[in-house]
């Protein structure tokens, strides 16, 4: 696919994420590096994500003046993992927004029609009021993804993101049509999907490597 056609793609090109996306790639990498590599890149992502958050003047008193300064405004945002690997991307968002609201969408996918079917979904409320922003290391299918943002959709979100680490251009492609209301941010876009839905080159299986359960 040529993601450039697509609006509302935004890939990721800087060194740092590339640079730590290979060691996730790496079989060797332990857990707990893997973890704490997943952590680190979801902050990278999310200082371009986040660019557009509003803002509003607040007076503050420095040890020199009174001043009016930038502040985050309304009420922020609501991060939304897709369980379960998405829970790995969150503390690296909250490290730098640590008032973000954390909500939980429960997708799972049928082993024989990659198809996802929903089992759980809590968000935070006013949700139409907050800026919504779904993660998920990879996006393969698409299945996942598009089916999360219809969810959010459905109880009221009207302004959503979606980040990933590495996508499938399948996917990518799938959730870009399916949804070209909202902005997508990938670390990386890999080659295809194999004959099991796996993305390659790939990571292998992003909640067993964070969890350990491999």
């Amino acid at each position: 696919m040529n993601y450039k056609n697509y609006k509302n793609v935004t890939i990721l090109e800087h060194p740092l994420i590339k640079h730590k996306i290979t060691l996730l790639r790496d079989r060797n990498t332990a857990t707990s590096e893997f973890r704490s590599l997943v952590e680190e890149i979801a902050m990278l992502e999310a200082f371009e994500a986040l660019r557009d958050l509003p803002l509003r003047d607040q007076e503050v008193e420095t040890p020199i003046e009174t001043c009016m300064s930038p502040v985050i405004d309304g009420k922020k945002l609501a991060i939304v993992p897709i369980l379960r690997a998405g829970l790995g991307m969150v503390n690296g968002i909250h490290a730098l927004v640590p008032s973000a609201k954390v909500g939980h969408i429960g997708l799972y996918r049928d082993p024989e029609t990659h198809e996802p079917h929903e089992y759980f979904c809590k968000l935070p409320s006013p949700i139409e009021e907050r800026l919504v922003v779904i993660l998920d290391p990879m996006l393969a299918t698409g299945g996942s993804a598009v089916e999360a943002v219809n969810s959010i959709k459905e109880r009221g979100g009207e302004h959503i993101k979606f980040m990933c680490i590495i996508a499938a251009p399948e996917g990518l492609e799938r959730l870009a049509e399916a949804h070209p209301d909202i902005e997508i941010y990938v670390g990386n876009l890999d080659r295809c999907l194999n004959e099991q839905a796996y993305i390659c080159p790939g990571l292998g299986d992003a909640g067993d490597r964070i969890f350990g359960t491999k």
